[in-house]
């Protein structure tokens, strides 16, 4: 993405909310960046009095034999005879709370600051160092967040803890009561709701996306009475046990009168081939035209936006609508891709569109984030029927922080959003997925050996995907074959069709693919796949599985990254199912052909012993734990799919190997690959890995003072400032007390400093642009003539000793979910650390900028005086923009 949204003027934030009293939530998807940016989180706060972090003073009586502690004192406000100029910090509170405009927790400081008037009593009111806000000595007022930012966990929960001691110390009564239940009710509210929006998009996708796939090889029409073009081959066909004794379906071939067979097998394969290529070019399409965001599986972003990211868009109204409808035109095509894991993305859509109406949850980015990480487990629970599993999922795989709280939401969320697909039907079988299977017989100890087989191809198989996939996407960024996503989508749709339609094995929809090879042969009415062949006559059968399981390794891996809707976990259990069904047709030929050898003794005779069904299951397990490293969450979701307690053992041994032999092959997992390919600053609360830290001294590895731009306390005009934030694209700035001893005082958001520069330009304050702006105690200074920009300033931002170690550094990042750390001796600045930065270190960039001479060593400070254009390339970049993804530090990227 250009620089365009980070170097926009400060007074063009203002101009669009020039008047502070009179900001409306509003869409966001319908809004600029910068009205996005202020409705999403106004500097107003609903709350009728001031907010202060400070523990209320208790009520005393005063009494004849009391004597003042501390007579000097401007708090020892015991005399009725009190000069103006010395009046006491309770005065102006109870004069701040008896003004009937400060009816604004945040306008109660502004609008007083605000207020022409003398330089007599209100000039050393205003100016008294000893301010009670907590805008003025805490962390500071906040307009919202930028695009491509990070949020600031501490901040977002003081300020709801602060909501909530207001709520509870202020109800009382029935009434109190209410509105408590009220406020606790929301978050079920919009989890309920959004669970059952997700179970009904996943029953239109599945509907809509069987019916395209079969219109690829015919359509239905009314012959015996029942057809209807509306209707799949499954539904048109419904009670004949062969699709040849059913005349309401029409193939392509005999709908335009081709009688011989060659000529009706190429006339389906071209209609094959054209039906794909519309179906994925739609897709892609849509994607460009309408909302770039719903491209991919969306779960990289995710896990990046609930860690602590802002991507403004992403969660939006267009970016579902356009997510549902390419979902069923990329799945009709017949790509090597899912929907599976871009339900999670629908699912946080929905949330995201129902936590619009509460404005408690919807102005808190951390508890939007609590409730994004519920609303993923309804994605994955619609995906494969397995409500235990989403909870899981979003434990194991997404959520940065998880309390047990959100663990009851997230069974809650995946509970109704399974009861409302099961209400659905939409297989018309009571099945929540089209590949749900029972077995009916249990596994003997011999096949321990097999199964152990089966995770080792499985980690060898997500590794080597991993790798080839990455590969794949540099290629593509780098050198692209054709222009333009959409025809790079028809590109590999083309090649994908012509491919798959003479394997049988490929030319099934991957569900149905995975359905009939988890399935035993007792359970199919019609094998259309020849896999239940008896003994030799497998053979063929077996290299056929085989190779359909290459070829999809190498079909998947140029999809998974195409500008469309696409998920990686069905094709990696349908390539597991493949060469795990390969594995078990062999074991049972062997077993069929020595049945006596002393290994197979434990079977029992005249009884299938081996059922090559359960192979394919436990390979889909080991290869989808291969490509994502989830353990714990595949072993439920693989158990609620087949209901067979007795083989959660064997499931476990392959998917417990199939990580080591992944993680010894690529040490990353495919999302967290995406991740550090796009760029994200995502840093893993969860890593344990220690030995990519560097061992030495936070110092090393901070940007220098020397090298920073801060602000000096004194000095100032607004239009210095303006031309300051002009002149550096950065996100924000230190603010010392003088060049010569470079005394911390704060540090101030390059969004905060632009909306209070434009905010005093215009009314009510009108000042010009002359008006002198300070960030300090200035007692002799006019506030009516002039700026104090200390309401605006975290004059409490996390510091470091100068000389403590980057493994304390890194760690306070990853648990406190912190932007940025300023290091400190004795008081004294000394340097700056972003998370971006930090990600710098841990991600190795010097490694993967090897080949272009740029790249970043460990300990190295980044050059300041690089482009500031450069300042968003590489995230979530457009394929114009994708030349330059350098970043520098100084808090480029929060």
């Amino acid at each position: 993405m250009s620089s365009s949204s980070s170097s926009q003027s400060a007074h063009g934030q203002a101009e669009a909310s020039s008047s502070r009293a009179h900001l409306q939530p509003a869409v966001e998807d319908d809004l600029s960046d910068t009205e996005g940016l202020l409705s999403s989180d106004p500097p107003e706060h609903s709350l009728p009095e001031q907010i202060s972090f400070k523990r209320k003073q208790k009520a005393t009586t005063p009494s004849p034999f009391s004597i003042p502690r501390f007579l000097s004192s401007p708090l020892g406000g015991n005399s009725n005879h009190q000069s103006p100029l010395r009046r006491s910090p309770q005065s102006r509170l109870e004069q701040l709370r008896t003004n009937p405009r400060a009816n604004d927790s945040t306008e109660l400081i502004l609008n007083y600051l605000d207020t022409p008037g003398n330089a007599g009593e209100q000039l050393q009111d205003a100016k008294d160092a000893n301010g009670l806000d907590w805008y003025v000595e805490g962390p500071g007022r906040r307009v919202g967040y930028d695009d491509l930012t990070a949020i600031d966990w501490i901040f977002e929960y003081a300020k709801e803890r602060q909501r909530l001691r207001y709520l509870y110390s202020s109800a009382s009564g029935i009434l109190g009561y209410i509105k408590q239940l009220a406020d606790a009710s929301q978050i079920w509210l919009i989890l309920i709701a959004a669970g059952i929006l997700s179970g009904g998009i996943a029953a239109f996708i599945d509907v809509a996306s069987d019916w395209l796939a079969d219109l690829k090889t015919g359509y239905c029409s009314n012959v015996d009475g029942d057809g209807r073009f509306y209707l799949n081959k499954g539904f048109c066909c419904w009670g004949y046990s062969e699709y040849s004794h059913c005349h309401d379906w029409h193939p392509w071939s005999s709908a335009l009168g081709v009688k011989s067979v060659g000529g009706g097998w190429i006339v389906e394969y071209i209609f094959f081939i054209l039906f794909s290529i519309l179906f994925a070019a739609g897709a892609s399409f849509l994607v460009r035209e309408y909302s770039t965001y719903a491209k991919h599986s969306g779960i990289a972003e995710i896990k990046t936006v609930l860690g602590g990211f802002v991507i403004r868009r992403f969660l939006g109204g267009w970016t579902l609508v356009v997510k549902t409808l390419g979902l069923c035109l990329a799945v009709a095509s017949g790509l090597w891709l899912g929907k599976e894991g871009p339900l999670v993305h629908v699912a946080c859509c929905c949330a995201n569109l129902f936590m619009k109406m509460f404005s408690n949850v919807n102005s808190n980015e951390a508890r939007k984030r609590e409730v994004l990480s519920a609303a993923a487990a309804a994605g994955i629970s619609v995906a494969f029927g397995s409500p235990i599993g989403g909870v899981l999922f979003s434990l194991e795989q997404l959520s940065y922080y998880f309390p047990d709280k959100t663990m009851w939401q997230s069974f809650v969320c995946a509970m109704v959003a399974a009861v409302t697909l099961q209400a659905f039907n939409p297989f018309r079988t009571g099945k929540l997925v089209l590949y749900q299977v029972t077995y009916h017989s249990g596994w003997h100890d011999f096949e321990l050996a097999p199964f152990a087989f089966l995770g080792i191809l499985g980690g060898s198989y997500g590794g080597l995907f991993i790798k080839l996939n990455m590969k794949v996407a540099e290629w593509r960024k780098s050198r692209p074959i054709v222009k333009g996503p959409v025809m790079e989508v028809v590109l590999v749709t083309l090649v994908t069709a012509i491919v798959n339609y003479p394997i049988k094995f490929m030319r099934a929809q991957a569900s149905e693919l995975v359905y009939v090879l988890f399935a035993e042969c007792v359970d199919l009415s019609e094998d259309t796949l020849g896999l239940c062949k008896a003994g030799k006559a497998n053979t063929g059968v077996v290299a056929l599985l085989l190779v359909s399981a290459m070829l999809g390794i190498i079909l998947a891996s140029f999809t998974f990254g195409l500008q469309i809707p696409a998920g990686i976990i069905l094709p990696s259990m349908a390539i597991g199912a493949l060469y795990g069904r390969a594995v078990g047709l062999s074991v049972q030929v062997i077993q069929q052909a020595w049945p006596g050898v002393f290994v197979f003794g434990s079977c029992e005779p005249d009884v299938p012993c081996v059922t090559p069904g359960t192979y394919a299951i436990i390979g889909a397990a080991s290869a989808l734990a291969g490509a994502t490293r989830m353990t714990v969450s595949i072993v439920v979701i693989m158990f609620e799919l087949t209901g067979a307690l007795t083989y959660v053992l064997p499931i476990m041994i392959a998917v417990m190997i199939s990580k080591w032999v992944g993680d010894a092959i690529s040490p990353r997992g495919i999302y967290e690959s995406w991740i550090h390919f796009n760029g994200y600053p995502f840093l893993d609360n969860r890593d344990d890995n220690g030995s990519s830290i560097p061992d030495v001294p936070a110092a090393q590895v901070m940007t220098r003072i020397e090298d920073l731009m801060v602000i000096t306390a004194t000095g100032h005009t607004i239009q210095s400032l303006r031309q300051l934030l002009i002149q550096h694209q950065f996100r924000g700035f230190p603010v010392i007390d003088n060049p010569r001893d470079a005394l911390l005082l704060g540090y101030i958001s390059r969004t905060e400093l632009a909306f209070a520069l434009s905010s005093a330009l215009s009314a009510p304050r009108n000042l010009n642009d002359d008006t002198e702006a300070f960030f300090s105690h200035q007692p002799l200074l006019d506030p009516t003539t002039s700026l104090d920009l200390r309401p605006w300033m975290d004059q409490t931002p996390i510091t470091l000793n100068a000389k403590a170690s980057f493994q304390l550094t890194i760690s306070m990042f990853q648990k406190l979910g912190l932007r940025y750390v300023l290091f400190v001796d004795r008081g004294t600045l000394k340097g700056l650390l972003t998370k971006k930065d930090v990600w710098f270190v841990l991600n190795g960039m010097d490694e993967r900028d090897a080949d272009t001479g740029t790249g970043i060593g460990r300990g190295v400070l980044r050059d300041q005086g690089e482009d500031a254009g450069s300042e968003e390339r590489g995230l979530l970049s457009t394929p114009t923009d994708e030349d330059d993804d350098s970043l520098a530090g100084h808090e480029r990227l929060r």
